[in-house]
């Protein structure tokens, strides 16, 4: 019985990121053997319920965006695996990992540069539809038309092309592009960054809607904490290539553990004037993923660094329900 019930909460998972590792070669010695390597990505862990949505953070070269890269195998992976659905992505062989593409989406950062300027929205919606055969031919024009409906674009942007449009109305032809091929799991690339505020707004909430019309899982990658806690329901923190807290979003804002994320979350704006932050300043600057500090990496930025930081790399543990951190300031036993 025991068995069957821990079956139903692996499967409540639709990913599962092990031990995830990214490294890139610098330099090669003549016999083929790296010298040294950027550690994009390094030893990172989480799971993803379906139907919710992870929110992924931390500074800019922390890693965020590899990890989606890697996850979707736009890059191969130095080690780790990543369950989706089950199945090891790093194992399956092309063929079979092109059937799954559909399942597996990704909406960029710019709109500018993610859609093909010689190609009109329906055609650039409905490339991959055609080439996967998600519907039958006679159902191809009124599926991109609905899905363009569903992304607020009007049917007579179908014969239009991209640089006629704002930002804002770009990246709803890029979102249209992802959940046109019917997907389970799409990744969000800082899909805001590039466009105002006001749009953002917007860009958020059709996301939420048509996550709750259709039940998609997202992984959102920002460095917009205010919009991460908006639209996330887990939370992880990245620093240098490693995860160093995550856990539910309301355990995350409300009860920051390590450092890095109080920092973090010291820095996001307050609307109330009468309220005063205080404001946690990091000194130094971040470490060299090449040659990354031994033991903690944080530990070079950190006002509570102890001598075990120096010497022992913490583990990421649960210290609270669904909540992780790795840092020496809590038990590791």
């Amino acid at each position: 019985m025991a068995s069957m019930e821990n079956i139903k909460k692996e499967n409540d998972y639709i990913l599962e990121v092990r031990n995830l590792k990214k490294y890139y070669p610098l330099s090669r010695f003549s016999l083929g053997k790296s010298r040294a390597y950027v550690k994009a990505v390094d030893d990172v862990s989480f799971k993803i319920k379906r139907g919710t949505t992870m929110g992924l953070v931390g500074e800019s070269g922390c890693g965020k965006t590899t990890v989606g890269r890697s996850i979707l195998r736009l890059h191969d992976i130095t080690g780790g695996q990543v369950i989706f659905d089950g199945q090891d992505l790093a194992k399956i062989p092309p063929s079979k990992l092109r059937k799954m593409r559909p399942q597996m989406q990704m909406i960029f950062q710019d709109p500018y540069s993610s859609l093909s300027p010689r190609m009109p929205v329906g055609e650039i919606i409905g490339e991959a539809v055609k080439e996967h055969k998600i519907v039958p031919k006679s159902e191809y024009r009124s599926h991109i038309l609905k899905v363009m409906r569903d992304c607020g674009l009007q049917p007579q942007y179908f014969y239009r092309y991209p640089h006629e449009f704002s930002g804002g109305q770009r990246q709803r032809i890029s979102i249209a592009r992802a959940v046109a091929l019917k997907p389970k799991f799409i990744i969000c690339d800082e899909p805001l960054s590039a466009l105002d505020v006001s749009i953002q707004a917007q860009i958020i909430n059709l996301m939420k809607d048509l996550q709750e019309r259709y039940g998609y899982t997202y992984l959102f990658i920002s460095h917009d904490l205010s919009v991460v806690e908006y639209i996330s329901d887990t939370i992880g923190v990245m620093y240098l290539g490693s995860m160093v807290e995550i856990g539910d979003k309301k355990r995350i804002f409300d009860n920051p553990m390590h450092p890095y994320t109080k920092a973090l979350l010291s820095a996001v704006p307050i609307s109330d004037p009468d309220v005063k932050m205080n404001r946690i300043i990091l000194s130094g600057d971040i470490p060299s993923p090449v040659n990354p500090p031994s033991g903690c990496k944080f530990r070079t930025r950190c006002q509570h660094c102890m001598d075990i930081c120096s010497r022992e790399v913490p583990k990421l543990k649960e210290y609270e329900e669904g909540h992780m951190v790795a840092c020496h300031l809590y038990s590791q036993d």
